[in-house]
């Protein structure tokens, strides 16, 4: 072996060793989430309508429920907003107004309890789900658009008309945390009147005929649902945008309806290409 030889041998020993001192001991670099490939792009649904059913013309939807056999409807505009419930296509039989300057939002059911959003005003109000007698108000940050209950975990889903959902205490209206909703990794704004069902929060999204269903632990959307052409183009000349999602007692069934309205639709999400 000649003495070059011998030189880079123990040169490259050298950086050898100088590798293995700085990495004893240190665990691997964790991958980042969402570093695997990009967002997986939502399925393209569409609706399938079951029936058709009449809608006040004059209701400018902010909210729609159903429980058991009960509609319960949010309406808004200053002077104008109500919290109404009755039979599903029938008149209602409870109607409650709000005074002005309040704006109603948003409404969801829970129990014995219906909390009201309303939008600039910063109030949530708690009432008594059978009378819609009003029980308290709560106060909150930022504008009040949507607004659904999941059961599992317990919590209020919130929407405030950008691209994120805010988790509440069902009891007190506190803040749980928050989530981004985002369409293939692009955040989506504009997401107005809500419905829990299961796991799953569908959400319209304002100035669209889009429906959204929405995994809120990721905040990704799973699906969009194409829900244009409910109205003849004659209705829709009279009419606001499509607001309202109210999950039917049946499994996989939905009223879907509008401000100023004149029909609500019994319809299923159904897939594009089926």
């Amino acid at each position: 072996m000649t003495s070059r030889m011998i030189r880079v041998g123990a040169t490259v020993l050298a950086a050898l060793t100088a590798v293995c001192a700085c990495t004893q001991g240190r665990a691997p670099a964790p991958e980042r989430p969402g570093n695997s490939g990009p967002a997986a792009a939502p399925e393209e649904w569409t609706v399938e309508v079951l029936d058709v059913l009449p809608h006040d013309p004059e209701a400018f939807t902010q909210g729609l429920e159903v429980v058991g056999d009960t509609l319960y409807e949010g309406t808004g505009l200053v002077g104008e907003s109500t919290v109404r419930k009755g039979p599903i296509g029938g008149d209602p039989t409870v109607t409650v107004s709000l005074p002005e300057p309040l704006f109603g939002e948003g409404i969801t059911v829970i129990g014995s309890r219906l909390w009201q959003l309303t939008w600039r005003d910063g109030v949530a109000i708690e009432r008594d789900s059978d009378t819609l007698a009003e029980l308290r108000r709560v106060d909150y940050d930022g504008e009040g658009w949507g607004l659904c209950h999941q059961s599992e975990p317990d919590r209020l889903v919130m929407s405030d008309g950008t691209a994120t959902l805010t988790f509440r205490d069902p009891d007190d209206f506190s803040v749980l945390g928050t989530v981004e909703v985002t369409d293939s990794g692009t955040p989506v704004s504009q997401l107005n009147e809500l419905e829990c069902v299961d796991d799953v929060v569908y959400a319209n999204v304002w100035h669209t005929d889009d429906i959204l269903r929405i995994d809120p632990e990721r905040g990704a959307v799973t699906a969009r649902i194409d829900a244009s052409g409910l109205l003849t183009p004659e209705e829709a000349a009279e009419a606001d945008v499509l607001n309202g999602i109210a999950a039917l007692e049946e499994p996989d069934r939905f009223l879907v309806t509008g401000k100023l309205w004149p029909k609500m639709f019994a319809v299923r999400f159904v897939p594009t290409s089926r």
